[in-house]
């Protein structure tokens, strides 16, 4: 035999047989692994809404109000928290008229713990518990982050944070003591990705993304399920309430058709199942809509690109700061003509959801 030749190794015929308990072993315990999760997801789905009490922040209008709307179609016990006590009026006056929901409301500023207090105590008071509690409230302010003052972000953190943070807290002891709860945080796609002239409203739900995740895990103990929700844009009508600063016509615009196309923004009902479904089954975190999901697996896979793309938007594309001071003031995008872009923006969703 050639000296430089490297004579092949051979393999005894019976070691590989010799792996096959391991292999066996190991297809059992994984299906082993795979019916206990899905007993324990069909558990889950039996979970049913009906006679549970059910409190929404931010539930008189938009993403709030169409939760509500499924929720009391499945025979929840609503309760609506919101600032705007005609909303609050409106939408009670829609969902019982439309479904015979169970629905009382509250005029309650998530950002005031004593108040959150007040309202939780009354709602335990007269329903005896509180089973689902979805933190939903929201603030949209669009804007280049030359114009953003320290106010906004405070404002953001007060209501994307701090108000579920004080509605948790006052919620947590009653389901601890019945040892069962449902807790569904409403962050954003803009709470894992940064949105350019979002920065604001990203950081606050950066926050809330943050807390909800740390929960999920630290509350599973007490059978209380956190669901965080990382939606992108929906068409709810929200974009006749966003605050916008620099060029204020062209600011709203973009804002306002981005927030209108079928490709660039999801159903407001769509969602609202959606959500339902994730809180029904357990699940720790979704994210509602092929453009968000699309962001986020684009930017854990390639993060550098979607930052380049960010920056390319921001540059290319968004309107900047304004030349004069009149760009530092804001304004309320329902009060601005939008000309051509306002034609565009369909008006069904925001009749429909209560944002008039």
């Amino acid at each position: 035999m050639d000296p430089y030749e490297t004579p092949y190794e051979t393999t005894p015929a019976g070691s590989a047989i010799d792996w096959m308990p391991a292999l066996i072993t190991g297809a059992a315990a994984c299906a082993g692994i795979a019916w206990v999760l899905a007993s324990r997801r069909r558990e889950r789905r039996a979970y049913s809404f009906c006679d549970k009490t059910v409190v929404i922040s931010g539930g008189s209008r938009g993403l709030g109000l169409a939760l509500a709307r499924r929720l009391g179609a499945e025979g929840a016990n609503l309760v609506l928290l919101a600032r705007n006590g005609r909303q609050l009026d409106r939408a009670k006056a829609a969902l019982e008229g439309e479904q015979g929901a169970s629905v009382v409301t509250f005029e309650c500023d998530v950002r005031d713990p004593q108040a959150v207090n007040a309202v939780i105590d009354r709602v335990v008071e007269s329903a005896g518990s509180i089973d689902v509690l979805v933190n939903n409230a929201g603030i949209i302010q669009s804007e280049p982050f030359d114009r953003a003052t320290a106010d906004d972000f405070d404002n953001s953190l007060q209501t994307h944070f701090w108000g579920p943070y004080h509605l948790i807290q006052s919620v947590l002891p009653h389901m601890k003591r019945q040892r069962e709860g449902r807790i569904v945080n409403i962050s954003s796609i803009g709470g894992r990705i940064s949105v350019p002239h979002l920065v604001p409203y990203s950081v606050g739900k950066f926050a809330l993304a943050a807390l909800s995740d740390g929960l999920n895990a630290e509350l599973a103990g007490a059978g209380i399920i956190v669901t965080t929700v990382s939606p992108g844009l929906m068409r709810t009508g929200s974009h006749r309430n966003v605050v916008v600063r620099g060029e204020h016509k062209r600011e709203a615009s973009w804002f306002g058709l981005a927030a209108s196309t079928p490709m660039t923004s999801m159903a407001a009902d769509r969602a609202a199942r959606i959500i339902v479904e994730a809180c029904r089954e357990g699940r720790a975190r979704i994210t509602p809509g092929w453009q968000a999901r699309l962001a986020e697996l684009a930017n854990a896979v390639t993060p550098e690109v979607t930052a380049a793309i960010a920056a390319a938007v921001a540059t290319w594309v968004l309107p900047g700061p304004g030349a004069d001071a009149q760009g530092a003031e804001p304004r309320v995008s329902r009060d601005l003509d939008l000309g051509w872009a306002g034609a565009l923006m369909p008006t069904g969703a925001a009749v429909r959801l209560n944002q008039t």
